[in-house]
């Protein structure tokens, strides 16, 4: 194992003192690492806080600032944060509209954080996310997992929350944001978590893994090494066919139905690569009669040094778009300030 990092026991600690430092105008770091907040809270405005174990980076922590969380709470790597985080970023952020727990669905994740909200003094409302189309059940969790899809829900509620949409107003668009997205991943490498100091799991050299979770979960299947263009093609087939029914009409070729296109890397995909499945996927989306208006490429929900990447799509409104388009300040994004 080759990693750039002085001990597996402190390489969370030291990453985000220098998270925290290098982005010190948008977020603030608890004394005892326990979450990092937003150094600019808005009063009167309900509060997101998400989290899950570290090594996904920019999730969760890149997405605090203006437009979308108020608090994340960083694990170890792949381990999910506590309960006794999750109440001090609530405690720290919580101006007296209430909280929104955005939780990607792992068994670890959903327990603490449901706990820690039994256990919260103020009002608190979860969305979960499970936009993963792979498999219904993986080695942490119980149905779908959640992915790169919490991304735009953090987006999008985020946005909502500076407009002031209240509590319940909230929770509801999370609900129907992650309802309207679905991703999957490929992996053409495993990655390495520190402590273990060797590969999660095995592939072979024209060998990939189709439907990998991100944290190194057994896919759909492992298969063959094949161009691009026929990962996009199958990634994208699986995408359309899981949404099926759920888009109507919105969806069809006739009527022309809007969507977010999402490439996330996993963290040792060069952006040349990303760029070239946007570009395989976008073609078989506007061929299905999806027309991509909104795009993002690059690594935002990552799995430490795993080469393949994840697709997901988002189908928009028009309120949706909007929400998506709003200002954002964050580390990892930034427009329309």
């Amino acid at each position: 194992m080759k990693k750039l990092i002085n001990s597996a026991d402190t390489v969370l600690a030291e990453s985000l003192a220098g998270f925290a430092a290098a982005h010190a105008d948008i977020v603030l770091a608890d004394a005892e690492g326990r979450f990092v907040r937003r150094r600019a809270l808005k009063r009167g405005k309900v509060a997101l806080i998400s989290g899950g174990g570290s090594g996904h980076e920019p999730l969760h922590a890149g997405f605090v600032g203006h437009g979308m969380l108020d608090a994340a709470c960083p694990g170890q790597v792949f381990t999910s944060p506590t309960p006794d985080q999750m109440l001090a970023a609530a405690a720290a952020v919580d101006s007296g509209a209430g909280v929104l727990f955005i939780v990607k669905n792992y068994e670890g994740d959903v327990m603490n954080f449901e706990m820690a909200a039994e256990m919260a003094s103020g009002q608190v409302a979860t969305v979960v996310t499970n936009d993963d189309v792979a498999v219904e059940a993986s080695t942490w969790s119980t149905g779908r997992r959640g992915v790169a899809g919490t991304l735009v829900v953090e987006k999008i509620v985020g946005a909502g929350a500076e407009a002031g949409l209240d509590l319940a107003a909230l929770q509801e668009l999370g609900v129907q944001v992650n309802a309207a997205t679905r991703s999957i991943g490929v992996a053409l490498t495993s990655c390495t978590v520190p402590a273990a100091g060797k590969p999660t799991f095995e592939l072979g050299e024209l060998e990939m893994e189709m439907g990998v979770g991100i944290h190194g979960e057994p896919g759909r299947r492992r298969v063959p090494l094949v161009p691009a263009d026929s990962i996009a093609a199958e990634m994208t087939g699986a995408i359309l066919a899981d949404f099926g029914a759920d888009f109507g009409a919105d969806f069809g070729a006739e009527a022309g139905g809007e969507a977010l296109l999402l490439i996330n890397g996993f963290g040792a995909t060069p952006l040349m690569e990303l760029y070239l499945m946007y570009h395989a996927v976008r073609r078989q989306l506007t061929q299905a009669g999806v027309s991509v208006v909104r795009s993002l490429v690059g690594n935002y929900v990552t799995s430490l040094d795993m080469a393949g990447c994840s697709v997901t799509v988002t189908q928009l409104d028009a309120e949706l778009l909007r929400l998506w388009d709003a200002p954002v300040q964050t580390a990892a994004l930034r427009w329309g300030r």
